[in-house]
């Protein structure tokens, strides 16, 4: 895997990410390390335990803040990916288990970084006491999340209120640097199964899907062949 260092796994985590003795608030996963209009960048924290951090899966609903307005921003998980913490060190093949990595190669766990990319789609505003109320917006927020703000999985709730319309397949539709067709059929998959199988709203994304995609049938038919449960 990495060089083998005599080194304290546990003391190597970062102060930022983990601080001593500070409980983590509930859904609490990951920091935005890079931001910009229409995504953002998440490096995972370090697991409690002398573990590799749980990468969020595709297609997941995740949120943060932007702190000056305190309004909530939610997007998806489109692409993860677990590297080196520096460019010197690879990682190579050592063909330990995950328990005679711990007992063997301790120092494994603090060289290695977790991060994901997460597309915006919409956000929540806030009222004066910095509480997300109203409906939920369907396009891009007026400013992404700033850096080292906390990222957050959703609630199902939260999840089940924002794809209550299917106006928020428009705005996936028209992503640009992610593989859209397979991001689209992981959301309405998850949806689709947070609903207990409400094929109402399936039938509802089906058709929202097909008169915003009129012109491209074998794409249309690529994208509902992947939501299958």
């Amino acid at each position: 895997m990495l060089a083998n260092v005599a080194l304290d796994p546990l003391a190597m985590r970062s102060p930022l990410l983990n601080p001593p003795g500070a409980p983590r608030p509930p859904h609490h996963i990951a920091e935005v390390i890079e931001t910009s209009t229409t995504d953002f960048w998440a490096q995972c924290l370090d697991p409690e335990e002398l573990s590799f951090p749980p990468m969020p899966p595709f297609g997941s609903w995740v949120r943060a803040a932007d702190d000056d307005s305190g309004s909530q921003i939610y997007g998806v998980v489109y692409y993860a990916t677990t590297t080196a913490v520096d460019s010197v060190h690879r990682s190579r093949a050592l063909g330990l288990s995950l328990a005679e990595l711990r007992e063997q190669q301790p120092q494994v766990f603090a060289m290695l970084k977790t991060e994901f990319r997460v597309a915006i789609l919409g956000f929540q505003e806030a009222n004066l006491a910095g509480e997300p109320t109203g409906p939920f917006r369907h396009y891009l927020p007026p400013r992404p999340p700033q850096v080292h703000q906390a990222v957050y999985t959703c609630e199902d709730e939260t999840v089940l209120g924002f794809t209550q319309q299917p106006e928020f397949l428009r705005t996936l539709l028209g992503l640009t640097g992610a593989p859209v067709d397979s991001l689209v059929a992981a959301v309405i998959r998850h949806g689709y199964q947070l609903r207990q199988l409400d094929r109402d709203w399936l039938v509802e994304a089906g058709r929202t899907l097909s008169l915003l995609l009129k012109d491209d049938y074998d794409r249309l038919r690529l994208i509902l062949d992947q939501v299958h449960l």
